[in-house]
């Protein structure tokens, strides 16, 4: 039996159009909550295991939107392979997709610095915080991403503290905004990323 893991409550609801039946198990965006999540999974009888939702761009050549089907993931200098029947059923075949590396991190990366120096130390070409711990279960797994921010985005202070139990927390975005006004170019402009890459998220499973 499939499981998957995402971030968001949001990517929850997307993943279910096409695995209506499936266990699905949202993290939070954390790395506890990641693995309090996967061990739902495992009690929920998952014996295969999907990575879904929004990954952040490190090559500067994956820009928002980017469809990620990776054949291998890298966890603090590990690799570990993909299944390739898995892979082809969510996509990796598909000449829109690309396949490089994505590299596991325990924390949320936040500024294009950071970006690029992952990038020139990993070779992966995006980076999620939930891929990792599925890649390490010992499961059959595969990893569907699409990016969201770009290699040359920082992140404005509120989106990095704006999640609460895996959605966006109202309260603490009006807190951040009135402590920090400048910032709200920034967040509109990532929300417009975050907008197309849900549109071409939306678009890709259509057409699995």
């Amino acid at each position: 039996m499939l499981g998957a893991l995402v971030g968001l409550t949001a990517e929850a609801r997307l993943l279910r159009k096409v695995l209506p039946e499936a266990p699905i198990a949202v993290s939070g965006a954390t790395l506890d909550g990641a693995r309090r999540a996967l061990a739902t999974l495992r009690a929920a009888g998952a014996t295969e295991l999907l990575s879904f939702g929004c990954a952040a761009g490190l090559s500067p050549a994956m820009r928002p939107g980017a469809i990620l089907v990776p054949e291998r993931v890298c966890v603090h200098g590990r690799h570990y392979t993909a299944n390739a029947a898995l892979r082809r059923r969510f996509g990796a075949d598909r000449a829109d997709v690309v396949t490089a590396g994505l590299l596991q991190s325990d924390v949320l990366v936040e500024t294009a610095r950071e970006k690029a120096a992952l990038f020139a130390e990993s070779g992966c070409v995006a980076v999620d915080m939930e891929s990792g711990l599925v890649a390490e279960s010992g499961l059959p797994f595969a990893v569907l991403r699409v990016v969201c921010d770009d290699a040359a985005r920082d992140l404005p202070p509120v989106a990095c503290d704006v999640l609460s139990a895996g959605k966006i927390s109202v309260p603490r975005l009006v807190g951040g905004l009135l402590r920090q006004p400048g910032q709200i170019g920034a967040l509109m402009a990532l929300g417009r990323e975050a907008a197309v890459a849900r549109k071409s998220m939306a678009s890709f499973l259509r057409g699995l």
